[in-house]
Formats: C-alpha cells, sequence, structure tokens
C-alpha cells in the first residue's frame, strides 16, 4: 500500500501538541482591525486547540498526526 501523502494546506495550518492536541491559530485577525476592541485583538493573536468535534477530520488531513 502507498504511503497517504499529506494534505499541505493542513499541514501549513495544524500543529500536534506534545500530548497529542491539535493546535490552530484564530480566524478573523487579518483585516478591519480598527472595529475590533483591543482585547479582542490581544485574544485573537493567541492560538487554541483544535475541537473535539473537528479533530478526527484534520487528523485524516495529516497522517502523521
Amino acid at each position: 500500500m502507498p504511503k497517504v501523502k499529506t494534505r499541505r494546506g493542513a499541514a501549513k495550518r495544524f500543529k500536534l501538541t506534545g500530548s497529542g492536541k491539535l493546535k490552530r491559530n484564530r480566524a478573523y485577525h487579518r483585516h478591519q482591525l480598527s472595529a475590533k476592541t483591543r482585547k479582542q485583538k490581544r485574544r485573537l493573536r493567541t492560538s487554541t486547540t483544535v475541537a473535539s468535534v473537528d479533530a478526527k477530520a484534520v487528523r485524516r488531513l495529516l497522517p502523521n498526526g
């Protein structure tokens, strides 16, 4: 059986944490930032984990994940 190719778009967006969870960056931090509060923009800078309901689908895109 051939190797499974990694979906490169997903590989650039998700990283695996040490405990095996998937890490992602938050959306809505590209443009129209003047309309957003300072607190909101500060929160958008931080990364978070992928929701458990979505993790299975994301792992399928990352065979090494």
